[in-house]
């Protein structure tokens, strides 16, 4: 008597085990996925304000730094010239870091001068390579020295300044630097340092 309980318990288990399974297997649709909680990291919008030209120490360093960890660096001074420099002609610090200046004869950064029209060229053919690899994320970190001479000088403006700011590639980092900076830009920027001397 016991025995027939025994073989009709395990009856009755393995049929229920085999309707669960029977379940299981219609059941076959993929579920819809959760949304992650984890967010992908933006890049950062720096923005450096110092009364006098030098390109800082703090962000040749911090570049060097970004470069030695095996990412693209690029160092765009649009109105420092240099003897044969200019976008055919870009220096290296280390493997990763591209230093950009502006291929011309003359200080292009004093207020009271003209720019030539090869001179302007050459300013604005740093500014597309510099606009380019923001959107294409060709570089890490994209260094953009006396940005705010492009506005003074009108040859962006400061909607077109922005925009490339906004419209970047999610993980590129920039840093502007200015003896001034247009406020909209200013007010989009993650960090802001202003320099008293």
């Amino acid at each position: 008597m016991v025995a027939q309980i025994n073989k009709t318990e395990i009856k009755a288990n393995q049929t229920g085990s085999q309707q669960i399974s029977a379940g299981k297997a219609k059941s076959t649709e993929p579920k819809p996925k959760t949304p992650t909680l984890v967010t992908p990291i933006q890049g950062q919008v720096q923005v450096f304000i110092a009364p006098h030209r030098n390109l800082y120490a703090d962000i040749i360093a911090q570049g060097l730094r970004v470069a030695g960890q095996g990412m693209k660096v690029l160092l765009v001074q649009l109105f420092q010239t240099g003897i044969n420099q200019g976008l055919s002609n870009p220096r290296r610090l280390v493997q990763n870091l591209e230093w950009l200046r502006c291929e011309a004869q003359r200080d292009l950064s004093q207020e009271n001068i003209e720019l030539t029209d090869a001179e302007l060229s050459a300013v604005l053919e740093l500014w597309h390579y510099a606009k380019a690899s923001i959107s294409e994320a060709t570089a890490d970190l994209v260094i953009i020295d006396e940005a705010n001479l492009l506005i003074a000088r009108s040859l962006v403006t400061e909607d077109e300044l922005l925009q490339v700011l906004k419209t970047r590639s999610p993980k590129v980092n920039i840093i502007l630097t200015g003896a001034s900076m247009p406020s909209s830009i200013s007010d989009y920027a993650d960090q802001i340092t202003h320099r008293r001397n």
